[in-house]
């Protein structure tokens, strides 16, 4: 194939993602805008007006980053999952395989898609943090770059639960109970600076935590992490997880028949 012809593939595969989870809006990205209102409401209104400050903020201010990026990871861990699983599940995967589109623009197109999905209700909870907090970023370049990095990290992670999945209850395992106690303990609503010591070097190996901080970082200006280092880590997991994606492809494990 050719640059065009590739890039026609690529952008097909794309499109068809975004417009997969626009169609059906009101499944894929309200009930997210839902339930972080709640959330703001809740914790931030409810509970953080009577914790006060964390971190030298408002409550309010220091927990909506890790809602903004627990919303980023689980839309764009799920879109991909469930989109990819059903390719699979209807037998759409076998035309895409036997083309000639190489498996890494097979594998893109699938993560833009999730990307898209993930950055889409990530702006949306912004916009909807502001009528109950004002935000400014401090360092626009983190606060982007995290956000990207972290939706594409989910993303592929996404395509690889799909592709061991053999069922649809199998595609809701890893957020039930991977995703959902990590998110929870990576510092959404706490600073770690709480901890005893002990649990503090045990958050440390959640790699969730790098990534809220970082972001937080961006909003805030403060951190519980060194920035370079949860940076060099996202990049990392990105080259691992899209290798080992390709090489699934490549094998046809858990694909073919």
């Amino acid at each position: 194939m050719n640059s065009r012809e590739i890039f026609i593939a690529f952008w097909t595969i794309v499109v068809k993602e975004v417009r997969r989870f626009t169609r059906i809006w009101p499944q894929t990205l309200l009930p997210p805008a839902i339930t972080m209102t709640l959330y703001f409401i809740i914790f931030g209104n409810l509970i953080g007006s009577r914790i006060g400050e964390m971190g030298g903020f408002d409550y309010m201010e220091y927990i909506v980053p890790g809602l903004i990026m627990m919303s980023v990871i689980t839309n764009s861990y799920g879109n991909v999952v469930s989109s990819f699983y059903g390719t699979k599940f209807q037998r759409h995967v076998e035309e895409l395989l036997v083309s000639p589109i190489p498996n890494w623009v097979i594998l893109s197109g699938y993560v833009v898609g999730g990307v898209s999905r993930g950055l889409g209700v990530g702006l949306i909870v912004t916009l909807l943090s502001l009528f109950f907090t004002d935000l400014q970023v401090h360092h626009l370049f983190v606060t982007v770059g995290t956000v990207l990095l972290t939706s594409v990290v989910f993303s592929l992670g996404g395509f690889i639960n799909a592709v061991y999945a053999n069922s649809f209850d199998d595609i809701s395992i890893v957020p039930t109970f991977v995703l959902t106690p990590l998110t929870y303990l990576g510092g959404v609503f706490y600073s770690i600076q709480l901890l005893p010591e002990f649990w503090q070097g045990v958050s440390m190996l959640n790699p969730i935590l790098y990534m809220v901080n970082t972001f937080r970082y961006g909003i805030l200006g403060v951190s519980d992490i060194n920035i370079v280092f949860a940076f060099g880590m996202l990049l990392v997991f990105i080259v691992a997880l899209f290798s080992y994606s390709l090489y699934l492809l490549q094998n046809g494990k858990g694909i073919r028949a």
